[in-house]
Order: structure tokens, then C-alpha cells, then sequence
């Protein structure tokens, strides 16, 4: 069909001549949504995963263990045979001593935000463990702290040059992004798309052809204290965002905020269960390759990730400008506005700012500093 076939399609399914006003929606990332597609220009090639299929992981529990097969650890669990093991305590790393065999990964971060500095007794210790991958570049943190897409991929990519530039461009295989994802559904999957071509870009900067392994959790920035039925449904959305986007773990964070219950862990591990086995989207390569929307997102993303990146590295690293607050500050504009956005109604949240409409209660001052990363649930403002 040609472009005035569609758009005159688009105006009878919408009883209406204008259509843009209905379909344009604006968005705090400065990606430019179409109100339709009717093309998609240089389609890319299936951006691979790391693993054949997505891990569905579940946090430990001695009930499980017969049925799943990757756990989340925080804690020494002898005998775990055959199983995809992920660690996330630093004393727990310590004392594990993996075979050849075993399937462990790392998801404890090497670099300390506060003090500014990559732990380099860390990366020492977990680089000569027998980790399938050791080295955890985790930008969940900056994602639940209200960061934009195109700064959470810039950052990851600052933190990858930064490691590489001590330890070696080898040690780019070696690592795992742990990455949280949103709740705008098209733009998280083309999120992890686009990491992998910047990714796999930054690593032809050393000769190399890598492809990032990528941990995909929940977020916890759209989650509330009140709402747990609320937090599943969206939950579940963010876990197809990241499967379907390609990554190569998905961890489902308990929908109960703050008062995880062991029926509670074993929900949120079930909603993997029924995308994967129901709806099959855990075993795809790319899954959205060739959707007219998510290709235009992803090249879009990338591009903002990639300047975003060259920026902080002309300005002298990662590190270099956290400790000169501009990381910080740059994170803290983009959460306030989105926090506002949220107090506004622009952005919704079922059960806090929409059906019922509740009473602010806390000050984007009160939630928010710009000298601090820091965690906030959108839904802090009205508890």
C-alpha cells in the first residue's frame, strides 16, 4: 500500500480527518514516534543472542529445585548439578569454587558509584573463578534511579571502556549486563536491541565481534506498595519486553513491594513460566526483527546511546565525571521531569495517579538529589 492508502486507512479506522493529534505521543526519551508505519528502511540483520534460549530464573528455593534450571543466588546451596547458577553476594562469590562444567555467573557489580572507582580486588578475585561470565556492568541501578534509555546504554558502554581499558579488551567477553526493564512495552524491547549494536560497535573498536550477554529484571521504578496485582500485570510485560528484545536471562522481581512471601517469589517466577512454555518467546533469535516500530526505535536509541557515550568519554570517562557530580546531575534532571510527568498524569500509573486519583504526599525535593543514584518508585510520591 502506499503511504496516503495507509494514512487514509488510519483516518476510517479512526473516524476522523486528523489524525495526528489522536495518534502522537509525546515521550521524555526525544524519540521520534510516527503516529504510522507503513515501512521499515534498512532492515537490520537477526541481532543474535548469547544463549540459544532466554534462562528463566528464579530466585533459590529448595522447592524448586527438581523443575527449574537457573537459580538466583544470594546464598551457598550445596549440590546444585546441572543447573545455570547466577550469584549476586560478593561473600557468597568468594567461596564458590566452580568446575569446568558448571554454568555460574556473576551479577555482583564491580564498580563502586559511591567511592567512584571499579573494585579492582573484585575483578581480580571474580576473574579467576571459573565463572562463564564474571564481570557484572549492572545499570539497573540507573534505570529505577529514573535514567533515559539512551543514558542507561551510554553508561554501560562508559563502564565497558572503562574495565577494558584496565584489564585488557579480552575481559569483553567475560561480561554480563545486569539491565532493568521499563514498562513502555515497544521502546524496552528495541532498548536491548540497540545495546547489542553498540555494543557489538564498541567492541570493533577492539578488533573484535562481541555480543553483549544481557541479565533483563523488572523494574521496580513503576511498581507500587499497594498494588500488587497491578505490579504482576506490569511485571509480566516487562519480562515479554525482554525476551522478546533478546536478552539471555530474565528475573522477575518480587511483584510485592517489600514483603516478598514464598508464594509471592514462587507468582513472580511463574510468569516467566507461562510466557516462555505458553507463548513460546524465550526460544526466538529476534523475535521484533523486521516490525516497522521497533526497527525505528532501536536505530533511534542507538544512535542517542552511541552520542551519549562519545560525550562522556570526550569529557574523560565515566568515572571521571562521576566524581565530578555531572552523571548524577544529568540522571536527576531526566528523573524529576519524569516524576512530574507522573504527577501530572502524562505518564500513568493505574491505582496512584489514575483510577483512583491519590493526594501527593512527598515532594519531587523530598525523593530526589542530584549529587545521588538512587532508587525511587514513582509511586513514593502518593504512599
Amino acid at each position: 500500500m502506499s503511504n496516503t492508502a495507509w494514512e487514509n486507512l488510519v483516518k476510517k479506522q479512526l473516524k476522523t480527518e486528523d489524525i495526528y493529534p489522536v495518534l502522537t505521543k509525546e515521550n521524555l526519551e526525544g524519540i521520534v514516534v510516527k503516529p504510522f508505519y507503513d515501512e521499515v528502511q534498512d532492515q537490520l540483520v537477526n541481532l543474535p543472542k548469547v544463549e540459544e534460549n532466554t534462562h528463566l530464573v528464579a530466585r533459590y528455593h529448595e522447592s524448586l529445585e527438581e523443575d527449574v534450571f537457573a537459580f538466583l543466588l544470594d546464598e551457598n546451596v550445596e549440590n546444585l548439578l546441572d543447573k545455570t547458577i547466577f550469584v549476586d553476594n560478593v561473600d557468597l562469590a568468594g567461596h564458590i569454587s566452580p568446575k569446568q562444567e558448571d554454568q555460574y555467573f556473576s551479577l555482583i557489580d564491580v564498580f563502586d558509584e559511591k567511592e567512584t572507582i571499579i573494585n579492582d580486588q573484585l575483578v581480580k578475585e571474580l576473574l579467576a573463578k571459573q565463572f562463564k561470565r564474571n564481570i557484572c556492568v549492572d545499570i539497573s541501578l540507573h534505570q529505577n534511579a529514573g535514567a533515559a534509555i539512551y543514558q542507561q546504554l551510554g553508561i554501560a558502554l562508559a563502564k565497558t571502556k572503562e574495565i577494558a581499558e584496565v584489564y585488557g579488551e579480552g575481559i569483553l567477553n567475560k561480561l554480563i549486563f545486569r539491565i532493568a526493564i521499563g514498562g513502555n512495552y515497544f521502546f524496552e524491547m528495541a532498548k536491548l536491541r540497540a545495546f547489542k549494536l553498540v555494543f557489538n560497535q564498541l567492541s570493533k573498536e577492539y578488533n573484535l565481534d562481541e555480543i553483549p550477554y544481557i541479565f533483563a529484571e523488572t523494574s521496580l521504578r513503576n511498581k507500587s506498595a499497594s498494588d500488587h496485582e497491578n505490579n504482576l500485570i506490569r511485571s509480566t510485560l516487562e519480562l515479554a519486553s525482554a525476551m522478546i528484545g533478546g536478552a539471555d536471562a530474565v528475573f522477575s522481581n518480587d511483584y510485592l513491594v517489600g514483603k516478598t512471601t514464598e508464594n509471592s517469589e514462587e507468582i513472580s517466577f511463574k510468569q516467566q513460566i507461562v510466557l516462555a512454555y505458553e507463548s513460546i518467546i524465550n526460544v526466538f533469535e529476534d523475535a521484533s526483527n523486521g516490525s516497522y516500530l521497533v526497527e525505528d526505535l532501536t536505530r533511534q536509541i542507538a544512535e542517542k546511546a552511541w552520542t551519549y557515550f562519545v560525550e562522556i568519554e570526550e569529557n574523560g570517562g565515566y568515572l571521571a565525571l562521576m566524581k565530578q557530580g555531572i552523571i548524577q546531575k544529568q540522571i536527576y534532571e531526566h528523573a524529576v521531569e519524569e516524576q512530574k510527568w507522573v504527577e501530572e498524569g502524562k505518564i500513568k500509573l493505574i491505582g496512584v495517579n489514575l483510577y483512583p486519583k491519590l493526594e501527593v504526599k512527598k515532594s519531587v525535593e523530598d525523593l530526589y538529589n542530584e549529587k545521588d543514584i538512587k532508587a525511587v518508585r514513582w509511586a513514593e510520591m502518593f504512599e
